[in-house]
């Protein structure tokens, strides 16, 4: 149950909206010297295989292949440019659904649609853009350049989803540095086709082109020795070309006996330059990307957007990324160079280079940015912290959990828990998210911790924070819940942005302690509270309960109202994954029995069943009374097997929190209910475990048992027993059959 974050500055829209731009605009093609790829080009689209590798080292021309296919295209083409910040599976993937928002008519709201509050990438997000890309009435290209940059696993995961999707006559070409991970299946069904460095090396003719584009006249033997000290490498050659025209025209000056022509080559173009110049190149190598402001505050100049603009006419080896042509970055091979070059020169300022680059971003209202200059550097891990702390929640809800996670284990344990704020936060998260044990271990670290300062995340104190947490994880049973709760209430004033969440505890502590009338005058107060100030997973879970409570009653027309009110709000959010939708799900199917309704019984049943997992032992009441309210569903629809399962998982449940209040009472009465009328039909087949549920995704996937049981951190027999459980209670005997008895049964997909 978290805080929705406040609403981005206009800066903050602004400065993201130009990024994303500059990620999804396609390159320019260099204006003169370049090697035209038509004839790979054409041998690609020809042979209508729908993935396209482009795979080698860096400099050689891959972008540039790309960015002359993209020109020649008549099919709609959507451009993605990668980098590290990518490196996320819900990152991602809204990338993708924004690149082919920019092609596709009627699309503007897909990448809403799968970057949702905790919308899962690999079960729900991916398949559904999968599904978005299969239908496309037009075929259509899409290209991802800098595919290397994407490391995690998951990225790989959602990413062969979404391939599997690509309908015939659309293509996706996708360039990296290394193996592509895709490729090797695609390979062997015969339905990728490669373009190596083999085939991107330049040949005397082409040597010739790019030094005639240097203005560097080069005949045919001449163009036979350059290419053979280069290798045929494209950089080398463009170099080479440069060198030849600054040292008065000799293409034989350019020597090539050091085995590392590279590094030669680089080093000498380098040296040619004006110090100005080098120097500017040198410190704004710290920077990803860059604007001509930034680069001023960076370097503590005024004159960056002329700097630029040099640069760029003199074939710098920069990059223009916008067609406003106001964000750039250097070629990845140049800037690894220039990298070298400052930790040689000037390995002093880089700190200081990286401070100033946070504090731009920063300041324009991308903090998020300014935390990733702020990570690496070991003095200013407590801004990083508190920075961290102020941005986790956002980040969070936008779905980026992996981008949180990574933060945390950049910061590791000890900063953290020297943070008490954010061990909070970092508890949250992993209650949230279904990590039992590691929101424990949280809960631990900030037990005895003190902290007098204002936390980041807008809590009126530490110790506010940390009760509303610990009366969340109930751990140590109603009365100790009830007590951080009101002192949570207490705490937050009428205005605070944590005074909702402080109440919606409160009457979550006084269901557990029988005070039903107080717990409905506090969930009323907080749906009111959060209402007004859009914190949409509070207001969910209070209406969920008001209409819960309604139900109890016998009041059908309240009820609905409550519960249709957290439904919509769960639709307009896409927040279907998230732990505190799971009440509203649980509602809605017994709304739709009194109806006699049972088609939407079995949609409502399937969207809470299917979402439980993320309701463990670390949020207790809710896990368990989200059980029970679906037990008492599925055995008045005569579900016996799927009702006694829901039972054995709230004890296991109260394995760990025995002391559950009126909860206990009531799970007591219905195991009463169901031994006075025991039947000896089992009515169906027990469910899909938790467990199974978090397998299933991987389902759709080409690992292998070994494999997911990598992703999953579990054995691989303990992944051959689950599968073969997946199997047995949906009826089938294959991965395939699987998933699409899955996404027909509403557990995989949209």
């Amino acid at each position: 149950m978290f805080e929705e974050a406040p609403a981005p500055s206009t800066s903050e829209v602004e400065l993201d909206r130009l990024l994303l731009d500059a990620k999804l605009t396609v390159p320019e093609r260099p204006a003169r010297g370049s090697v035209s790829r038509v004839a790979l080009i054409d041998e690609a689209r020809a042979g209508g295989r729908r993935v396209v590798g482009v795979t080698a080292p860096a400099g050689y021309g891959k972008s540039t292949l790309m960015a002359e296919w993209a020109q020649l295209e008549r099919r709609p083409v959507a451009w993605v440019s990668l980098d590290r910040f990518d490196d996320d599976p819900a990152a991602l993937l809204a990338l993708l659904a924004e690149a082919y928002a920019g092609i596709a008519p009627g699309m503007e709201h897909l990448a809403e649609d799968v970057r949702g509050h905790g919308v899962s990438a690999l079960g729900r997000a991916a398949p559904l853009l999968a599904a978005v890309f299969r239908a496309t009435p037009t075929p259509f290209v899409l290209m991802l350049d800098d595919l290397h940059e994407l490391r995690s696993p998951a990225c790989h995961d959602v990413l062969g989803v979404v391939l599997a999707g690509i309908p015939r006559g659309s293509q996706v070409v996708a360039a990296s540095r290394g193996e592509q991970p895709h490729l090797p299946r695609l390979r062997v069904s015969g339905d990728a086709v490669e373009i190596t460095a083999r085939d991107l090396a330049i040949d005397a003719s082409g040597a010739q082109q790019i030094f005639a584009g240097a203005e560097v006249p080069l005949d045919r033997d001449d163009a036979a020795g350059v290419v053979e000290r280069t290798e045929g490498w494209p950089v080398g050659l463009f170099l080479a070309a440069a060198i030849a025209r600054d040292g008065g025209g000799d293409a034989s000056a350019v020597a090539g006996d050091d085995r590392y022509v590279a590094d030669y080559l680089y080093r000498e173009a380098m040296a040619r330059l004006p110090e100005e110049h080098q120097r500017f190149l040198r410190r704004t190598a710290v920077l990803d990307r860059f604007t001509a402001p930034l680069c001023d505050a960076v370097l503590g100049i005024g004159d960056a957007q002329a700097m630029l603009r040099e640069l760029e006419a003199s074939d710098a080896f920069l990059v223009a990324l916008d067609r406003r042509r106001e964000w750039h970055r250097y070629h990845a091979l140049y800037r690894e160079f220039l990298l070298g070059e400052l930790r040689r020169v000037e390995p002093d300022l880089i700190v200081e280079l990286h401070l100033r680059a946070a504090d731009w971003f920063e300041l324009n209202g991308s903090p998020a940015m300014a935390v990733e200059h702020l990570l690496d550097n070991s003095a200013e891990r407590e801004r990083a912290t508190h920075l961290v702390a102020s941005i986790a929640l956002a980040t969070y809800q936008s779905g980026q959990l992996t981008t949180v996670q990574r933060w945390f284990t950049a910061l590791g344990d000890r900063a953290i828990e020297a943070h008490p704020p954010l061990t909070v936060l970092a508890g949250w998260i992993a209650a949230l998210t279904g990590q039992a044990n590691d929101a424990e271990r949280w809960a631990a670290a900030f037990s005895t911790a003190t902290f007098d300062e204002p936390p980041d995340d807008g809590s009126s104190s530490f110790a506010s924070s940390r009760a509303m947490l610990r009366s969340f994880m109930c751990a140590d049973g109603p009365s100790q819940s009830l007590a951080d709760a009101t002192f949570a209430v207490a705490s937050e004033p009428t205005w605070s942005q944590w005074r909702d969440q402080a109440l919606v505890l409160l009457g979550e502590a006084q269901l557990l302690t029988g005070a039903r009338e107080e717990a409905q005058a506090s969930f009323a107060e907080c749906s009111a509270t959060a209402a007004v100030r859009g914190n949409i997973d509070v207001l969910i879970v209070s209406e969920s309960e008001l209409g819960l409570l309604a139900l109890d009653q016998g009041r059908w027309d309240e009820a609905a109202s409550h519960v249709q009110a957290a439904l919509a709000a769960i639709d307009r959010h896409r927040m279907h994954d998230y732990a505190t939708a799971v009440l509203a799900f649980a509602g809605a199917a017994r709304l739709a029995m009194h109806r006699g309704d049972l088609a939407d019984v079995q949609r409502q049943l399937t969207r809470a069943m299917r979402t439980r997992p993320t309701c463990t032992y670390a949020i207790p009441y809710l896990a368990v009374r989200l059980r029970l309210q679906l037990a008492k569903v599925h055995w008045a629809l005569g579900d016996h097997a799927t009702a006694r399962h829901l039972l054995r998982e709230i004890d296991d449940i109260r394995l760990h929190r025995p002391a559950l209040g009126t909860l206990v009472d009531e799970v007591a009465d219905f195991r009463g209910t169901i031994s006075s009328t025991e039947s000896s039909d089992p009515g169906g087949g027990p469910p899909l475990t938790p467990a199974e549920l978090r397998l299933l995704p991987y389902l759709q996937t080409h690992l292998s048992i070994r494999e997911i049981g990598e992703r999953l951190f579990i054995s691989r027999n303990t992944v051959s027993s689950e599968v073969g459980s997946i199997y047995r209670k949906l009826g089938v005997s294959a991965r395939s059959d699987a998933v699409e008895a899955a996404m027909a049964l509403g557990l995989l997909g949209a």
